[in-house]
């Protein structure tokens, strides 16, 4: 019985249910590694994405001829010289729509204040139901508003608390770009035989799956960033460029990325001209068909064969466990164990099969 496989995944999740359970009595121990994981997580999340996009860069020059130090170089100051570029070219007008917009702000807010209350006059003729949901959203906003001092205090501590982190983002990529090489070898150096084959090809499929999303989500958001601006400029809506930036950095969110950069064009949209927030719509509507069922495939492939139902799942529960962070990695996360899980099965379809010409 012990050779079942029902058995060993049983074991193994008893097992797994125990360890956790451990974890969570002696977790002030871990405190402290905790912190640090967690001051330098951002930046090392930055610095693999980045590694991911340059490292066909360093092979490149490696292959013409250029040393591992100049290669190096050279990307960092392509990454300079990239964003020196995209600043010198957009920055000036982000800076005046974010000013406009901070200037008008306040026009903008008493506006929605007069759509909202026309919606909560209505409420008497929605059901019983309805209305206890209405109501209960619109005292959560009340909280949500009366804390609004201590929300600005956070996000000004936050935004500052990433700002420095980002200094270490260039370290981490230098030395991800160095010592990549060696990460494989060394893993797979305490294994030998055929585990030692297994290690190295699960490995593997892991960089080429975070390969895939990495490299494929940044090009599809970028794609899908561009469509926007484009269909923005032409119904004439203002801050065209500053809510494309958002509707690109949003789409990096799976599923639910697309909706949320539709909220703030939607009400700028819909106090300037009413007529533009129908086109809001439109225009999203097309940009994330055009993605999901023309960019996406063949950008990304079948290295991300995740079905939407499962997306859904996986955002929404990580959502809760992570917030804003478990939302973002979970795609990756699971491509991740998906491969590994897809390795493992493989590994003992391979021994099953040689137990069964060995008998």
């Amino acid at each position: 019985m012990t050779n079942k496989l029902w058995f060993q995944a049983g074991v193994g999740i008893i097992l797994a249910l125990v360890i956790i359970r451990l974890f969570i009595e002696v977790q002030g121990i871990f405190d402290p590694l905790f912190i640090i994981a967690g001051t330098i997580f951002v930046p090392l999340l930055l610095g693999g994405v980045l590694f991911y996009l340059t490292r066909p860069i360093l092979y490149l020059l490696e292959k013409r001829g250029l040393p591992k130090w100049a290669s190096i170089i050279s990307i960092i100051l392509m990454i300079v010289l990239v964003f020196w570029i995209l600043y010198a070219m957009i920055g000036p007008v982000i800076t005046d729509e974010v000013n406009s917009l901070v200037d008008n702000a306040p026009g903008i807010v008493e506006d929605v204040e007069e759509y909202a209350q026309y919606v909560l006059d209505q409420r008497s003729r929605l059901p019983d139901s309805v209305q206890e949901q209405i109501n209960g959203m619109t005292s959560s906003i009340g909280d949500w508003a009366s804390n609004i001092g201590s929300v600005l205090m956070s996000f000004i501590t936050g935004l500052i608390s990433g700002i420095v982190s980002l200094i270490l983002v260039p370290f981490f990529l230098i030395y991800l770009l160095i010592d990549h090489r060696k990460f494989v070898p060394f893993v797979s150096g305490f294994f030998s035989g055929e585990r030692k084959s297994w290690i190295i090809k699960t490995l593997q499929d892991i960089d080429r799956t975070l390969r895939a999303y990495i490299q494929g989500q940044l090009f599809v958001s970028f794609l899908v960033g561009l469509m926007l601006l484009v269909g923005y400029l032409i119904i004439g809506l203002e801050y065209a460029l500053l809510l494309a930036l958002i509707g690109m950095v949003t789409n990096v969110i799976p599923f639910l990325g697309p909706y949320i950069a539709v909220i703030p064009a939607f009400i700028i949209a819909l106090v300037t001209d009413p007529v533009n927030a129908i086109w809001v719509l439109v225009i999203m509507l097309v940009a994330q068909q055009i993605e999901g069922n023309l960019i996406t495939p063949n950008v990304m492939g079948s290295a991300l064969d995740v079905h939407p139902l499962t997306v859904i799942t996986l955002i929404l529960a990580a959502g809760n466990i992570a917030g804003l962070w478990g939302i973002i990695l979970a795609i990756p996360v699971y491509a991740v164990l998906k491969s590994v899980a897809k390795n493992i099965y493989a590994r003992r379809q391979e021994i099953g099969k040689t137990a069964t010409r060995d008998v």
